[in-house]
């Protein structure tokens, strides 16, 4: 968000969504005062006694006592800090185009972010994919901004492996034009510039991700704590040094590793101990023996800007598409445990089709909206067809005689090439062609011919996969497996006559709309790989991707029934008990 990536929605997820269904009463306080020898933690209006405390909040940046970080920089570490940054970035933008000193002008067109671990690198990363169209917005040369990352370090992503950090120091300082500075300690910021052992960067932003402490919410809590980061030590249970009833967990608590130092502050440390610390309680209300807490990390990854990824996954170095990848899929895992269908559905939706920074040009196509409604008449039309075509192939027959054989031209008999007006022979004519052998496309005429004359004449269109030869995959697989014998062929008789009705009324209704629309879209390539596509019926293979868009949340049932799904989902997932109506049930999102 500081990048100006995805909008303030695109960040947060509302605790009141987390902790529905569930017994977990909200409160919204600050707790000023801790007293743990009774029980006891107090805000400036009220006190809470408790049984168990669990004490997770977090981390706060970390400045090393060095002069005017606090008063000078702007940390990156919470939703707030987000909104400062992005906003005054775009202010200096704002500012430098109209700013006649060229001196004042270079600082604020410089940017500097002090540390090069996973936060500074993400957001120099973004910072650089913005700036291009910062600059393009206020006619600002790009060479005239200056973007620095800086660290004490002899490289960046200490944590990574070298041949995976020198990777992403080629793509800032090659493809992003980020000035890396290594070995340089910082000594002091001012409010124009940051000055660092052996010189000074004039700049008016000066972004701080050099490290973390324990957070200054927890200060006052009287528990010991590691010297260093501030960080409160535990016993292997998760449970503060010297109480029974209190644990830290996530960034403030110190769980240590087989070498006694703290487990690293990642996502993965708070999600185990996190998990560990409620069972432990439950365990000890049920009295059972408390389980050591094994945190296991499963890797890692960085993301520079949009397209570039480096990642450490099982020991493993992946490619960057593949990083890109695994980025999204964690996240969606993640999101998908805390707010179902509703987290994954907005994420994909800022981070794929609203994404804000400069876009590629076919992310300018696909992120353009409509509004739904304007897709009603088709999604109503296509499945009024397929409904149609359903209860024709009923009265014709097709649930009661074989029909499928003849449908497919693959019948044995003669008669099955018989019309109402007498014998005909049926001529086809290349029109258009394509020919790999995996994939062979046709466009032709099939033309009606009585004692030479034409009585019809229809395009279609047919694609064969795996033709060489003789051999065609798709008539050898209807020939021996969907005709093996009468009673498999009725069975995908009848199977095609239910899809066809299935989706007219799934379309009708606008009731799992992208569902019913993917199975139309299948069986329209069903017809196009084994008796070839009419021109009348081309418009359904469209008609069927269009639909797929959320034709079915304007005048149709998805409008309830994706909400409905995603409530049913979270009250199983968060009860571990399957109901279909419950308090609440019904209630929408946006």
């Amino acid at each position: 968000m500081a990048g100006n990536r995805i909008p303030e929605e695109g960040i947060r997820v509302d605790l009141k969504s987390i902790f529905k269904y569930t017994d977990v009463n909200l409160v919204m306080d600050e707790i000023t005062s801790f007293d743990l020898e009774n029980n006891k933690v107090s805000s400036a209006r009220n006190e809470y006694e408790y049984d168990y405390l669990i004490l997770a909040m977090g981390s706060s940046p970390n400045d090393f006592g060095i002069p005017g970080l606090k008063e000078h920089t702007f940390s990156l570490w919470s939703y707030e800090d987000a909104i400062k940054i992005r906003e005054h970035i775009k202010k200096c933008f704002i500012l430098a185009s109209q700013e006649k000193d060229e001196v004042e002008r270079r600082r604020l067109l410089t940017f500097v972010v002090a540390g090069a671990g996973f936060t500074g690198v993400e957001m120099i990363g973004e910072l650089a994919i913005w700036v291009k169209s910062l600059c393009k917005e206020h006619d600002i040369n790009r060479k005239d901004v200056r973007l620095v990352i800086v660290d004490m370090l002899p490289r960046i992503l200490g944590t990574l492996k070298e041949e995976n950090a020198k990777k992403a120091h080629k793509y800032l300082e090659k493809k992003l034009n980020v000035e890396v500075m290594l070995d340089t300690r910082i000594t002091e910021a001012t409010e124009t510039s940051l000055k660092y052992d052996g010189g000074e960067i004039e700049t008016r932003t000066v972004i701080w991700a050099a490290g973390i402490k324990a957070s200054d919410s927890s200060d006052d809590i009287p528990v010991d704590r590691f010297n260093r980061s501030g960080r409160i030590k535990v016993d292997e249970f998760c449970r503060a040094v010297g109480y029974k009833n209190v644990f830290a967990v996530g960034d403030l608590g110190g769980l240590t590793d087989e070498e006694g130092r703290p487990h690293a502050a990642m996502v993965e440390n708070a999600i185990q101990t996190g998990r560990g610390a409620a069972m432990n309680i439950l365990n000890h209300i049920r009295g059972k023996e408390l389980k050591k807490v094994d945190v296991k990390f499963h890797g890692t990854m960085v993301s520079v800007g949009n397209y570039f990824c480096v990642s450490e996954i099982m020991g493993k170095n992946l490619p960057v598409w593949l990083s890109i990848v695994m980025k999204f899929l964690v996240n969606i895992h993640y999101l998908w445990e805390i707010a179902g269908f509703r987290g994954v559905s907005r994420y994909l939706y800022h981070e794929v089709l609203e994404r804000r920074q400069r876009k590629i040009f076919v992310e300018k196509h696909w992120s353009t909206r409509i509004q739904a409604w304007w897709l009603t008449p088709l999604r109503v039309f296509l499945g009024g067809m397929w409904l149609y075509e359903g209860i024709v192939k009923i009265f014709d027959g097709w649930l009661t005689s074989p029909k499928l054989a003849a449908f497919l031209g693959m019948a044995s008999d003669a008669t099955s090439a018989a019309t109402g007006s007498g014998a005909y022979v049926t001529r086809i004519d290349e029109i258009f062609t394509i020919k790999t052998g995996i994939i062979n496309f046709l466009i032709g005429t099939e033309s009606r011919l009585v004692e030479g004359v034409s009585i019809s004449a229809q395009n279609f269109a047919k694609i064969d996969l795996f033709k060489f030869g003789d051999f065609n995959l798709i008539p050898w697989f209807l020939q021996n497996v969907v005709l093996a014998n009468d009673g498999i062929a009725m069975f995908f008789q009848v199977l095609v006559v239910i899809l066809e009705v299935l989706i007219g009324l799934m379309l009708i209704g606008g009731a799992l709309t992208f569902v019913g629309s993917l199975i139309s879209l299948g069986l329209m390539a069903m017809f196009i790989t084994s008796t070839g596509l009419y021109e009348k019926s081309w418009w359904m293979i469209f008609a069927s991707i269009a639909t797929m868009g959320g034709a079915g949340r304007a005048f149709g049932l998805d409008y309830y029934l994706i909400p409905y799904l995603n409530n049913v989902w979270e009250y199983y997932w968060k009860n571990r008990k399957f109901r279909l109506f419950f308090r609440r049930s019904l209630d929408r999102f946006e």
